[in-house]
């Protein structure tokens, strides 16, 4: 599978091409706000996300049958910007798991600031 283009897809939010990528009974798990869903579902959600989107992988490490994606995806319409780290899982060349941790990015809080701790990557 080329996650490169699953990546890409997934930001176009592409229905048809997205369903190809997946194992009829695969699980994703979106842990940060406890929620599970098969294909279909995962789909729906992604797509029926509003607004327009670009991303950019920023690491991608591969073992096998199993990939860990770290990725920047941002809105082309204002200034939201997150950070998602998926754990992929193969079987068969497609994508039977896969657990995503996303993050909406934001300053460093205050507390932090006050004790001049820390320093922005770029």
């Amino acid at each position: 599978m080329d996650i490169k283009t699953f990546f890409e897809d997934v930001i176009k939010q592409d229905r048809e091409r997205l369903k190809t990528y997946f194992h009829e009974n695969a699980l994703i798990n979106w842990h940060c706000s406890n929620e599970s869903f098969h294909v279909d579902e995962y789909i729906r959600v992604n797509c029926d996300y509003p607004g327009s989107w670009k991303g950019e992988i920023e690491r991608l490490e591969e073992n096998g049958n199993e990939l860990i994606l770290a990725a920047r995806v941002y809105s082309q319409e204002d200034d939201s910007s997150y950070h998602v780290v998926s754990f992929i899982r193969l079987k068969d060349d497609r994508i039977i798991s896969m657990d995503e941790y996303w993050a909406e990015d934001e300053e460093a809080p205050e507390w932090r600031k006050i004790l001049c701790i820390g320093r922005k990557i770029k």
